[in-house]
């Protein structure tokens, strides 16, 4: 399906009609166990840990979407992360993007650190800096691009040149843009990583990973561990995920104008200070999201006047279109508030050094009535 267009390829990459019945959609196998010719003989598939129809077929649509030769998914974004860090082994390093996901962080610091493998956050805008930080023991490159929240733009195509140079994996969560706008191993990435629950399910229904690579021995290691360590997906998210990709090319196309919209809007605001959108001419790195994304995503953080968190707390409250609630990439709007929800496990001196102050809030632009989203955050502005 390679040579098709996108939105061609999230309808039919990996799916072929039922051989049983025709039917047009991938059946749900809702099966833990296959029958087996013989002891080891098998039609590919023997236990449902390690191998699912609907879940292959979903890892084939987010390869093609990704231009990738292998996609693995995992049940959740967490899942799939824990599954490249478990490629490194102890005494390991690796630098990461110092604004990113606090599960992420989370899990860097609280689950691997003390497992002996040494991390580094870094503001990946001066690939310098980051050079610095490369000895002997580094393995990985961890890139954000939109960054969460504060909409970093980090230049991939310099981030694979001194992966390159080094000798060094890099993995690009490309979440905030999906497949839809960003495609990071085109631009020289080793392994793209997903929260499928956000914009490729992109209707809160499902929690679910990807991992999407186009090295052969990547994708063993990867697969090996997701068999070895069970964090698959069921077939039923699957096909929720499978449904929902069919539309993913109509719906980011609405979350980027109405993103477009509310980011204007916000910035002539009296009330707003900061407002981060990487579409904006003055955002740091403006002219590397134009190069490498297609538009500018639905994903905006603003700050109010005076830093307050219970200003900020007060406005998420009164919203009545979008909803106070973590998570994003979903066809309904959501408003949420990093340093208390998505970014609490990060210390306040470190995330306030990465820009995510106390009166900072993250919108999911979802694809409603744009004059609904805009008249809903004035009233709840005030």
């Amino acid at each position: 399906m390679n040579n098709y267009k996108f939105g061609t390829k999230a309808i039919h990459a990996g799916q072929e009609p039922d051989p049983a019945t025709g039917a047009i959609m991938t059946p749900i196998y809702q099966t833990s166990t296959y029958v087996q010719e013989s002891p080891g003989k098998h039609k590919g598939y023997a236990y449902a840990r390690g191998k699912n129809p609907t879940r292959i077929a979903l890892e084939k649509c987010i390869a093609s979407l990704e231009n990738a030769k292998h996609g693995l998914c995992f049940s959740s974004g967490m899942g799939a992360t824990d599954a490249i860090i478990r490629l490194l082994r102890p005494g390991d390093e690796v630098i990461a993007t110092d604004d990113l996901y606090g599960g992420s962080y989370r899990m860097f610091t609280k689950i691997f650190a003390p497992a002996g493998i040494v991390f580094h956050f870094a503001d990946m805008h001066d690939m310098g800096s980051v050079e610095k930080l490369i000895n002997a023991k580094t393995k990985m490159l961890w890139v954000e691009t939109p960054t969460n929240p504060t909409m970093k733009i980090i230049d991939i195509v310099k981030s694979a040149a001194v992966a390159r140079a080094h000798q060094l994996l890099l993995v690009v969560d490309n979440t905030f843009a999906s497949p839809y706008l960003q495609n990071p191993l085109d631009l020289g990435a080793n392994i793209v990583v997903h929260s499928v629950t956000k914009y490729i399910g992109g209707h809160s229904d499902l929690v679910m990973g990807a991992t999407c690579t186009n090295d052969d021995a990547i994708q063993e290691q990867l697969a090996f561990i997701a068999n070895s360590c069970g964090a698959v997906p069921g077939p039923m998210d699957s096909f929720l995920a499978l449904r929902g990709v069919k539309t993913l090319h109509l719906r980011m196309e609405r979350h980027c104008s109405n993103g477009k919209a509310i980011a204007n809007f916000l910035k002539q605001h009296p009330k707003v200070d900061k407002v981060y959108w990487p579409g904006f001419p003055d955002h740091p790195n403006h002219d590397v999201a134009k190069k490498q994304m297609k538009d500018f995503g639905g994903m905006i953080s603003f700050t109010l006047k005076g830093n307050s968190m219970e200003e900020a707390f007060r406005m998420a409250s009164r919203t009545k279109v979008f909803s106070l609630a973590e998570s994003l990439g979903g066809v309904e709007s959501l408003i949420g508030h990093p340093a208390s929800m998505t970014h609490a496990s990060i210390p306040k001196e470190i995330r306030e050094k990465a820009g995510v102050v106390d009166s900072l809030l993250r919108l999911s632009v979802g694809v409603e009535d744009i004059d609904d989203l805009i008249s809903d955050l004035d009233q709840a502005i005030g």
